[in-house]
């Protein structure tokens, strides 16, 4: 996606009169209903991620509106979907805002689709969450509108590598990455961890996005005597690479990002997934106090979408609910700008899904406590580690 195509979407919003002071006081309020509207991948691989979001949106607007909505108005979500692609993501937000006059997101899908569709929600200053993504440039510097519900990926990944540095002293290391801003964060807190744990790194590889064969980047890291790696891929890739270990004999410690923490890649990587490590904020779906959580999901969602449940329905629901605790405190006058002053004020949010979420003026990176886990073959799951 082209800086050109961006600002000129942005352009066209503003010709279209999508946006202004009064515009944006009034957008998506009525005297009985608030809308909102998410963008995110619901089609393709990704929607393993975009539907448990949708899934976790969907359980607060039901809580909420069961409840009598907020402060008398109810909840209504627009979905669409990007299929993870940056120019369907710019369509599906003009869309959002322009046609079906929303009030807010509740997502803004990943780190490429949030960069292409930032300039169009900077300009327009209506709320947007993004507990998806936690691209630097949501959060550095600071926009008055955006608020990212995460960890910042090289700061994890730095404490991932750290920790498992720890459990592994004295081991070669390791690391393979996407070529794009996700996997520059990926090295950028690999190489922190390893100039400060003194780290031997014998490795270092750059892989295509969308590659879908690793057997050349995991045949080098073997030839190099790496005895622990780093896989910087997002949720097939890091399976493939773990999988591709075992096969070669050669199965050492694996760090992935908290991204591939769901249940269906413990289930797929197997048992090559035996000495595979992540840090996550979000608390285990089988964990205790995910479960009165998974209770209320069970009252608001069909079976089949039960099925589709994971940390993303966590982190879906516990933005929403972020959302909502912002517009509630604006009363019967809601406007844009009144949320976003409220979000930059929300304090120690306890979701019952994740470690408590806050914002400050200054600060719009809500950066719960990371715990370490480690995957778990035989339960197709992750499991935390002491």
């Amino acid at each position: 996606m082209t800086r050109r195509l961006t600002t000129l979407a942005a352009a066209a919003l503003v010709a279209a009169g999508a946006y202004g002071p009064a515009a944006a006081q009034q957008q998506g309020v009525t005297d009985t209903e608030i809308v909102i509207g998410d963008i995110l991948p619901l089609t393709g691989p990704p929607a393993l991620l975009g539907v448990a979001h949708n899934l976790g949106v969907k359980a607060a607007v039901a809580e909420v509106n069961a409840a009598g909505g907020i402060n008398g108005r109810r909840l209504r979500l627009v979905s669409e979907d990007d299929g993870y692609v940056p120019s369907r993501t710019i369509q599906g937000v003009r869309k959002l805002i322009n046609n079906d006059k929303i009030f807010a997101f509740t997502s803004i899908s990943g780190t490429a689709q949030a960069q292409a569709a930032m300039p169009i929600l900077k300009q327009s200053g209506i709320p947007a969450m993004a507990p998806i993504t936690t691209y630097e440039g949501l959060y550095k510097p600071t926009i008055k509108n955006v608020f990212a519900v995460g960890y910042d990926m090289a700061d994890a990944v730095d404490e991932l590598v750290s920790r498992m540095a720890e459990r592994y002293p004295g081991k070669k290391w390791a690391v393979i990455s996407q070529d794009d801003e996700y996997g520059e964060n990926v090295r950028q807190g690999f190489e922190r961890a390893a100039k400060a744990k003194k780290l031997q790194v014998v490795s270092t590889q750059v892989f295509k996005k969308g590659q879908s064969d690793f057997s050349s980047e995991i045949l080098k890291v073997k030839q190099a005597g790496a005895e622990a790696l780093m896989a910087g891929g997002v949720l097939g890739e890091n399976i493939t690479m773990t999988k591709e270990l075992e096969r070669i004999g050669h199965k050492i410690p694996v760090g992935v990002t908290y991204v591939s923490r769901v249940p269906a890649s413990a289930k797929m990587m197997g048992s090559a997934g035996e000495t595979v490590y992540t840090v996550d904020y979000v608390y285990l779906e089988n964990a205790a106090q995910s479960k009165p959580f998974m209770d209320k999901l069970a009252r608001h969602l069909s079976a089949d979408e039960l099925g589709r449940v994971n940390r993303y329905t966590f982190t879906g629901y516990a933005s929403t609910r972020a959302l909502i605790d912002a517009m509630s405190r604006c009363g019967k006058a809601l406007t844009w700008d009144c949320t976003n002053a409220e979000l930059a004020k929300v304090s120690n949010l306890d979701t019952g899904v994740m470690t408590p979420i806050s914002f400050s003026a200054t600060n719009h990176l809500a950066a719960p406590k990371l715990s370490l886990f480690k995957a778990d073959p035989a339960s197709a799951t992750y499991k935390a580690v002491e």
